[in-house]
């Protein structure tokens, strides 16, 4: 991370003030409770600015917005600042796969190299010979669309894989930044385990190779603008440029630092495992739109019910998913965020099936972005809710600090 001045760093400290509070559908005194949960929360915390909105299925029942676009502007952050929601874009990508499930162009459960051809050509490791080269050898298994939807293919990100980090330093292979679906060894044959990795890319390219469209260009079409979600695209317009939120990093347990903001290139290509820019706003509609079984707040449907009921619903058996070991502090914590409990996957988010002490429903889903962008979807309950920051490492204990307190404050009112 670039580094700032203790001066600089002390400035932007004092400039965590709230920016903006608006809701509705909550009596004014439960409303006021969750803003000062929010507001003395990134103070106390040291983070720079959060947005967060709740919902039924209809309404929203909260907003806000707490804290500074950045450290050195005083520009305070509003309910439509820009964030980089990063995995947060795997579920989109979901619905997307299942568009076309639902259309008959793709099968969940036939292998996915009909569609994608290099995956044909996937192997697993399997050990290691006596001099230290790795030993590959053909999956048990093809890989499938359900595979890559629930992240139970065998692709590891080497962020939170101990194998990848091991079969890197053997092959002196490297994975560059920008890369979507890199060809790298499967680390367990597909179905077996469940573990975070390059599955949603794959799936995203499955989507362009099937749609013949670019990923933004699909998304925008069949999801984003049928749901009105306006600010959300992979590439960030000039003229929205003003709205987004600097990013920050912490290394070792030092004291956030700020990555100058800087007007993002486009993306050379379109990834389905993130990338996308959203608003707290604009995501809420698409959590709202699973509450609805599928339907858009127009009435569009983006999915049909029995779709929604399958993302709803426990598709890796009795694999445990959502926990992992951090091979990289600095990018992210240890991910458990439901400590004590075996959450599974659905296809495409993360479900718990035991309920979090005062908050979500068991049942649930969620999922997050890796600069602490957080959302829970609560069908039993009738709520979601979507809660951004914007720093590192993912999991931070002041970020999920602030995701519970925000939690048990909106169960509360």
């Amino acid at each position: 991370m670039p580094n700032i001045t203790r001066r600089e760093f002390a400035t932007a400290a004092l400039v965590l003030v709230p920016s903006l509070r608006a809701a509705a559908r909550l009596n004014p005194a439960k409303a006021k409770s969750i803003d000062e949960v929010l507001s003395a929360g990134i103070q106390r915390r040291s983070i720079p600015a959060v947005t967060a909105v709740v919902a039924d299925r209809n309404n929203i029942t909260y907003q806000g917005a707490f804290g500074k676009r950045d450290g050195a502007s005083g520009v305070d952050v509003k309910g439509d600042s820009i964030f980089a929601i990063a995995s947060m874009t795997k579920a989109i990508t979901a619905a997307a796969a299942l568009q076309l499930v639902e259309q008959g162009k793709v099968a969940l459960n036939g292998p996915v190299s009909k569609y994608l051809p290099e995956l044909a050509n996937a192997q697993v490791l399997d050990g290691y010979d006596a001099a230290g080269k790795p030993r590959l050898r053909a999956p048990k298994t093809p890989i499938t669309l359900k595979h890559l939807l629930t992240h139970t293919s065998g692709f590891c990100y080497d962020n939170w894989s101990d194998e990848m980090q091991r079969w890197k330093k053997a092959t002196g292979q490297t994975i560059p930044l920008g890369v979507v679906g890199p060809m790298v060894p499967l680390m367990f044959d597909p179905g077996t385990r469940w573990q975070y990795g390059y599955s949603m890319d794959w799936a995203g390219k499955l989507v362009e190779a099937v749609s013949g469209q670019t990923l933004e260009q699909y998304f925008q079409k069949n999801i984003l603008q049928p749901l009105g979600m306006n600010d959300t695209s992979f590439v960030l317009a000039a003229d929205k440029f003003d709205r987004k939120v600097s990013v920050y990093g912490r290394q070792n347990g030092s004291p956030l630092k700020e990555v100058p903001r800087a007007m993002p290139d486009p993306p050379k290509a379109f990834n389905g495992g993130g990338g996308l820019y959203s608003t707290a706003s604009d995501y809420i509609k698409f959590t709202q739109m699973i509450l609805r079984h599928g339907r858009g707040a127009h009435g569009d449907q983006i999915l049909r019910s029995k779709t929604v009921a399958m993302m709803s619903a426990n598709q890796t058996g009795m694999l445990a998913a959502g926990r992992l070991k951090t091979e990289s502090p600095d990018l992210s914590s240890d991910v458990d965020l439901h400590p004590g409990a075996d959450d599974r996957y659905s296809l495409g988010f993360l479900l718990n099936p035991t309920a979090y002490a005062a908050g979500r429903s068991a049942g649930s889903l969620a999922w997050a972005g890796i600069y602490n962008t957080f959302y829970w979807i609560d069908p039993k309950r009738d709520v979601c809710a979507v809660i951004m920051m914007q720093f590192l490492p993912f999991v931070d204990k002041e970020a999920v600090g602030l995701l519970g307190d925000f939690e048990h404050a909106v169960y509360a009112a």
